[in-house]
């Protein structure tokens, strides 16, 4: 099944419930778009916010860049309750979080050679309690806010990445994985456990998935920052969604998200505050594109 998909930059969305017969990428603040949308809109929401302090998107306003971890906590406890909102009641989040350490109050950081979006012009201050050098923690810091705001917290996925970019550093492990959870709207919801099966080693046969995926990252041209790899994508399409769903991503980014929905004959809705990534998104997904619309 193959769709056509619109690329509109919208500010009013009044019209929202005639445009999810395609699929739809939205330039704009995630929160306000978001509040736009009808509940039991979506069936699941697969996303991975700016990470804290470790990106500058030179957006005004941009989540990550708050001064204290807890207003960044809670700014995206507030985009969460609207994706909780507009889920279905048997709906699923997929929520990738990386973690972060202190900056040892550096006020800013420098390019690196092979990464060019490591630079910043602020850092945040180290958060009261820590101190230089410590882990923050901020994975399970934004589980536990969610949970606490009414989510079910039901899995910790540890994505263990085989190709890690290297660390020069020498009193620690380099770091090797990321955290995915799962969180659900309600105590029962809906989970393909048989579309996600893993193989087992070399049998041919299949098990149910493991909470540990070992999946390479993947660059993609033209994105100077972190990007889905398909392969982390696929599995939480596959359990969360059935044929025809429609999928939310609220930091949509390059658009990894809705190339994995629309090959798995999902829909999708992606939403990105950078109109850059909008466009990079757009021509990720193949120019199908078939009308751009400016509304007041």
């Amino acid at each position: 099944m193959n769709r056509m998909l619109s690329y509109e930059i919208i500010s009013k969305l009044s019209d929202i419930p005639d445009k999810l017969d395609t699929n739809c990428i939205i330039v704009g603040d995630s929160l306000e778009i978001l509040k736009n949308f009808p509940e039991n809109t979506f069936r699941t929401c697969i996303t991975s916010p700016p990470y804290w302090g470790l990106r500058d998107y030179e957006v005004s306003g941009q989540i990550g860049a708050e001064q204290e971890v807890d207003d960044y906590i809670n700014r995206l406890v507030m985009v969460f309750n609207e994706v909780n909102r507009t889920l279905a009641s048997d709906g699923t989040l997929w929520l990738n979080m990386g973690d972060s350490y202190t900056s040892g109050n550096r006020t800013w950081r420098d390019a690196d050679k092979k990464n060019p979006a490591r630079a910043m012009t602020y850092r945040p201050p180290t958060p009261e309690g820590l101190k230089p050098k410590d882990l923050i923690g901020i994975p399970w810091k934004m589980a536990f806010a969610l949970q606490k705001a009414g989510w079910y917290l039901r899995s910790d996925i540890i994505w263990h990445k085989p190709n890690c970019q290297p660390e020069s550093v020498k009193d620690r492990p380099t770091r090797a994985h990321e955290y995915l959870f799962l969180l659900t709207k309600s105590e029962k919801y809906y989970y393909n456990h048989v579309a996600a099966q893993e193989a087992t080693n070399g049998s041919g046969k299949t098990r149910n998935r493991r909470s540990v995926w070992s999946i390479n990252t993947e660059p993609f041209p033209g994105a100077h920052f972190a990007t889905f790899p398909p392969a982390l994508i696929e599995p939480c399409i596959l359990a969360g969604s059935a044929m025809d769903d429609v999928v939310l991503d609220p930091f949509f980014g390059s658009g990894t998200v809705g190339e994995v929905a629309v090959r798995a004959n999902r829909r999708f809705v992606g939403i990105e505050v950078k109109p850059e990534y909008a466009a990079l998104a757009t021509s990720r997904l193949g120019g199908l594109f078939q009308r751009r619309k400016v509304l007041p």
